[in-house]
């Protein structure tokens, strides 16, 4: 039978970091490679779900027009796709959590998707070219990215399974 953990309290700190970092990946100049994951939106979902009242769609919406600046898109389309992928989290956050890696994995692979979908239609609403189904790639690295962003993030949240009278935690 698994270890189940107790989870502290999420730190702003924490989360602030985290979104910072995963904002400095998105930053990086990977080239024309495709399917490299969206790191903001796998943050983003993630503290959704754990966190929806600390990290909400406000938050999503100004990350989401810094990616607009930083990547000299339409201003906005990475804001209402951030928006509308927290969205999704949010009315999802009490039933994912309850399942495994894989079943949490095809319940976000759709809200990625659909974050890619509404970037796309914006881009072809002002007469950009359809890029694709390439494109949509990325949802899927970022779904299987989703494991390894579970653990990391919730490391710092995890209390020991034995508790130990000479540890504070």
């Amino acid at each position: 039978m698994p270890a189940e953990y107790l989870l502290l309290p999420a730190n702003r700190v924490f989360i602030s970091v985290s979104i910072g970092l995963a904002l400095m990946l998105n930053i990086i100049p990977w080239g024309r490679t495709i399917g490299i994951p969206d790191f903001v939106a796998i943050v983003l979902v993630f503290w959704n779900i754990h966190q929806p009242r600390m990290v909400g769609i406000g938050v999503a919406f100004l990350v989401g027009l810094m990616m607009d600046v930083h990547a000299s898109a339409l201003l906005g389309e990475r804001a209402l796709a951030y928006s509308l992928l927290s969205y999704g989290a949010i009315a999802l956050h009490r039933r994912v959590v309850w399942f495994g890696f894989g079943a949490q994995m095809l319940h976000i692979l759709p809200l990625f998707l659909l974050a890619q979908a509404v970037v796309v239609a914006v881009r072809m609403a002002v007469g950009g070219p359809f890029p694709g189904l390439g494109y949509f790639l990325q949802s899927v690295s970022s779904t299987l990215m989703w494991p390894l962003a579970e653990l990391l993030l919730l490391l710092p949240q995890r209390r020991a399974v034995n508790r130990d009278d000479n540890r504070p935690i």
